[in-house]
């Protein structure tokens, strides 16, 4: 049962990334003309600020979702209930302390950003950052039961939640930007619906999984080693929150509003090309805590970690391949003028953080092996210099110097946590990259042949992007299953296609 719900999960999981990309792709040139690009760009800096109050989770999510996980396996409904009342304090204190942080950058705005921006934008700002912080103070202790959803392997309804949600939001926000509310409206009526779809969480856990949150005992002990494994958990959240948004705050600061907005278009990108990823392997952690619990040995983690890696390669590496052939073209059609220098940014940062995505299995292992210290400290060192490098560059060069910060760190960070693979946790690095070098043949193929077919296609207009991206899916797909999959590979898409002619 189980495992057909994570085989639904990954493709519910799809579905609602090729919805929510489709309806994003539909919804954002109608936002940045009613927006425009002053407010837009205040509303992804006040977004940008406001997420970093979101490391106050400490790495807690990832907890509930592995210790919830290790007592569902030894079958412990005591310790686990106790575990739930543990967590819901915590995350209710930690919303008490987010709305604080969101009093002290109301009372803050005007000395933070009155050089470069107008009175009216810093007002507008202010009020951006408690609309904003509301939210995530109440986001925290509901979302524990998010987690527990996620624990409990219950794929199929996660995913119905976010495609409900991915539905009604452009349905309730097209007609406020008709009227005229732009950014402030926005953040209300998304503070709404996520806290509506958060209680649908909580009504599910407590009425349907019968999950019950025990407040009785507090147990010391078990609070103590959930802080220790949460810790590295806080400090990837710190480097998640350096890497992609420290570059709207730096151009807040040394450029304004517009070079921001730009800048967030390419990140918005960037964010679409991580969730398909990430589609896959959000699963795993739940199975890959039991798999541990269980006494899995290292082979079994290595065939783990190749196998994900070449699923989310033949996805992705179609992803990337088709940006770089049409995404020019595409941002000059899709965000309008004013942000054709996206399309370079998002190559700067799209295409280095493809090795480490198509890696993010390894995550998940070190998460359940409890094995995280290495990576979670190497890469606060790896972000703290990506910092350093971007305010320079982008003083100098704007957002393609923030990029550039960003391509630096991860092209470093994926060489040395490929030796911290191979050398302590003994993944079979090697075998890895020899896969998936070959596999990077179709993709190649695919690119240059669509590539040089385009040149007599055009680069204007929706039917040259259009004529580009079937023509370089027509050559994709047979060049990679002839040349890229294998056995296994084959049968996830054979088999469920063979389901439906039979049906």
């Amino acid at each position: 049962m189980k495992k057909d719900q994570i085989k639904a999960g990954v493709t519910l999981s799809l579905l609602s990334l090729l919805l929510n990309t489709l309806v994003s792709l539909l919804y954002t040139p109608f936002l940045l003309y009613k927006m425009g690009q002053s407010e837009f760009g205040l509303y992804s800096l006040a977004a940008s600020v406001v997420g970093y109050l979101t490391i106050l989770d400490f790495g807690l999510g990832h907890a509930v979702v592995r210790f919830t996980a290790i007592y569902r396996t030894l079958d412990d409904k005591e310790n686990e209930y106790n575990l739930n009342g543990i967590f819901f304090i915590v995350y209710t204190c930690i919303g008490i302390i987010a709305a604080v942080a969101g009093i002290i950058l109301y009372l803050n705005a005007e000395y933070m950003f009155s050089e470069k921006m107008t009175a009216i934008e810093v007002e507008r700002i202010k009020i951006l950052f408690l609309l904003m912080t509301f939210n995530l103070a109440v986001s925290f202790p509901l979302g524990i039961f998010n987690s527990i959803v996620v624990a409990y392997e219950e794929f199929v309804f996660s995913k119905v939640v976010s495609i409900i949600k991915v539905i009604i939001s452009p349905c309730i926000m097209i007609p406020l930007l008709i009227f005229g509310y732009r950014a402030i409206g926005m953040v209300v009526v998304a503070t709404v619906l996520n806290i509506w779809l958060l209680t649908i969480n909580m009504w599910y856990c407590l009425t349907k999984l019968k999950v019950k949150v025990h407040f009785g005992k507090f147990d010391l002990g078990l609070l103590s080693e959930i802080s220790v494994f949460s810790f590295y958990g806080f400090l990837n959240l710190i480097v998640d929150r350096m890497t992609w948004h420290a570059g709207q705050l730096i151009l807040g600061v040394v450029s304004g509003t517009v070079a921001v907005a730009v800048y967030s278009v390419a990140i918005q990108l960037n964010n679409y090309y991580l969730e398909f990823s990430t589609a896959i392997s959000w699963v795993l952690l739940p199975r890959l805590t039991a798999m541990f619990a269980k006494g899995a040995t290292d082979q079994d983690f290595s065939e783990m970690f190749i196998k994900v890696g070449r699923i989310q390669y033949i996805l992705i590496g179609y992803i990337l391949g088709g940006f770089l052939l049409v995404g020019q073209s595409f941002i000059n059609l899709w965000a309008g003028p004013g942000y054709e220098r996206a399309f370079l940014i998002a190559c700067f940062i799209m295409i280095p953080v493809t090795f480490p995505l198509i890696q993010n299995t390894g995550i998940g292992i070190l998460q359940a092996q409890n094995k995280q210290r290495f990576r979670s400290v190497l890469f606060v060192f790896i972000a703290l210099m990506n910092i350093l490098v971007s305010i320079p560059l982008g003083k100098r060069f704007g957002g393609l110097g923030c990029a550039s910060g960003i391509a630096l760190a991860l092209i470093l960070s994926t060489v040395i946590m490929n030796v911290y693979y191979y050398k302590k946790i003994n993944l079979n690095i090697p075998r890895f990259w020899k896969e998936i070098t070959i596999m990077t043949i179709p993709i190649t193929i695919a690119f240059c042949s669509s590539f040089i077919l385009g040149k007599f296609i055009g680069n204007v207009g929706i039917f040259a992007i259009l004529a580009k991206a079937i023509t370089y899916t027509v050559v994709y797909l047979p060049s990679m299953w002839i040349l890229g999959m294998n056995h296994y590979e084959k049968n996830l898409f054979y088999h469920p296609l063979k389901k439906m002619i039979k049906k």
